[in-house]
């Protein structure tokens, strides 16, 4: 199951990148993303690590207590959140229109990574070996 989880968070983070890069190269002006505080391969190993460091503190907690992998995910979570906002202050104190396209793929990153935390948080709540 450990091996399987972090194989499975590595090949949809992959996945995700190159559609993400492929799209961001193609449509957004090359001007616009030199401006950029944080490029799509940054967004992503920051992401990536997060969702590393997450799941491995799932694991742990699924081997002590299964009953408790629910609320470590919601309270790592939580953290992950916050950080991510520290994160994105600086992208938010910029108010231009080249800036809306950074907002736009912080969140979309960040949500990719959370609709892939929470599918491999289901199936290890779902695997109760």
């Amino acid at each position: 199951m450990t091996f399987k989880t972090f194989l499975y968070l590595f090949s949809i983070s992959i996945i995700a990148f190159v559609i993400h890069f492929f799209l961001v190269e193609n449509v957004v002006p090359k001007n616009e993303l030199v401006k950029w505080t944080y490029s799509i391969a940054n967004l992503y190993t920051i992401f990536f690590v997060f969702s590393v460091v997450i799941m491995s503190l799932l694991l742990f907690v699924r081997t002590k207590n299964l009953d408790y992998v629910g609320y470590t995910y919601l309270i790592a979570t939580s953290i992950k959140m916050g950080i991510a906002y520290f994160l994105l202050r600086p992208v938010l104190a910029t108010t231009t229109d080249e800036n809306s396209t950074e907002k736009i793929n912080f969140f979309i990153v960040f949500i990719c990574f959370l609709a892939i935390e929470t599918l491999l948080t289901i199936r290890i709540l779902n695997n109760k070996q």
